[in-house]
């Protein structure tokens, strides 16, 4: 698997006008070489490509390292690069301070940008990235399952949030994939609320919003609960939302467009009256980030979806000060039944 990702970037490679390529995004590193570090280089030309680590991960790189990379110390850089005269670094990632250093180290060398070079091959999951993703889903749905087992009056955000990490991590996760958003009552009006020391009470909504991580994959999920019977309005947005959630989920096609998938969930909220409460974009990518790749918006540059892409479907409806709340999945672009 990392060898055929390594071989098409550098099919890609052979079409920039640059020599080399420094990545030192460092989960680029990990998805192109498994190997997990904290800082790094990988330098790639359209033959070669060598990771630059220093002694705290040499011998665990060179452990995994096979054909088509190789492992070097970093002080051996500028020798790898005397005949490469240009050179293409991820300019998203790396500082002006980092660069400053490269053109100081690597004198005589013209730095050109690249965008989206590795980041475009990670959108498509590969068999063994699915499994990853499949298991960190898992884990996530079970631990929303169990939720309202969880719930107790007086008990804090924090509270539930500390529940569901414990949960997870004895599930085998790596971590969360983000902080966990749990909100109770008013708080859920809030998308991004951070947990809080307030407390459960009766009639409050609690609105869920997580993921787990499982061998560097991420997940998320998001889900309301009712401590009791949801009044008129309650019912009326949380069956609207149901209703946008499928009809979005139902075009999660090959080749649709990204604003599609936002325009049609906007369109089936204002069948139901809501036109303002949904205040922010339909979804977006998840894999190794928790936002990668494409997202799923009619403000975005529009662009079609991939067989194996995995996106969110999240819309959510906010009424400020009062409550909120929002349904999510993870879903695989081209496998309807995920």
């Amino acid at each position: 698997m990392l060898s055929n990702r390594i071989s098409r970037l550098q099919k890609r490679l052979a079409g920039l006008s640059v020599d080399a390529v420094l990545i030192s995004n460092l989960t680029n590193i990990r998805y192109l070489t498994g190997v997990h570090v904290s800082t790094g280089l990988l330098c790639m030309t359209r033959k070669a490509a060598v990771l630059f680590v220093d002694s705290r991960y040499s011998e665990m790189a060179s452990n995994r390292a096979k054909s088509p990379y190789t492992v070097s110390d970093p002080a051996q850089l500028a020798q790898y690069l005397t005949h490469s005269k240009i050179l293409g670094y991820e300019s998203d990632t790396v500082t002006i301070s980092r660069l400053e250093r490269w053109k100081s180290l690597l004198k005589n060398k013209k730095f050109v940008q690249i965008f989206d070079f590795t980041e475009g091959l990670r959108r498509v999951k590969d068999p063994q990235e699915i499994v990853f993703m499949t298991a960190a889903c898992e884990i996530t749905k079970k631990a929303l399952s169990r939720v309202p087992s969880f719930l107790r009056y007086g008990m804090t955000e924090q509270d539930l949030a500390l529940e569901l990490y414990v949960y997870c991590m004895k599930k085998n996760a790596d971590g969360m994939a983000f902080e966990t958003i749990v909100g109770f009552g008013e708080n859920t009006s809030k998308p991004h609320h951070r947990p809080s020391d307030r407390k459960l009470r009766k009639s409050d909504i609690v609105q869920i919003d997580m993921g787990a991580i499982y061998q560097g994959y991420c997940s998320d999920y998001s889900r309301v609960y009712f401590t009791q019977d949801p009044n008129p309005q309650q019912k009326k947005a949380y069956r609207a939302l149901k209703e946008a959630k499928k009809a979005a989920e139902k075009m999660l096609k090959p080749g649709v467009l990204n604003t599609a998938l936002d325009a049609e969930a906007r369109r089936v909220l204002k069948l139901h009256g809501y036109d303002e409460e949904f205040s922010h974009s339909l979804g977006h990518g998840v894999g190794m980030d928790i936002h990668e790749g494409t997202t799923l918006s009619m403000k975005a540059a529009p662009i079609k979806l991939l067989k194996n892409e995995v996106v969110t479907i999240e819309p959510g409806l906010y009424f400020p000060g009062k409550w909120g709340m929002r349904l999510e999945d993870t879903r695989i672009v081209g496998h309807p039944d995920f």
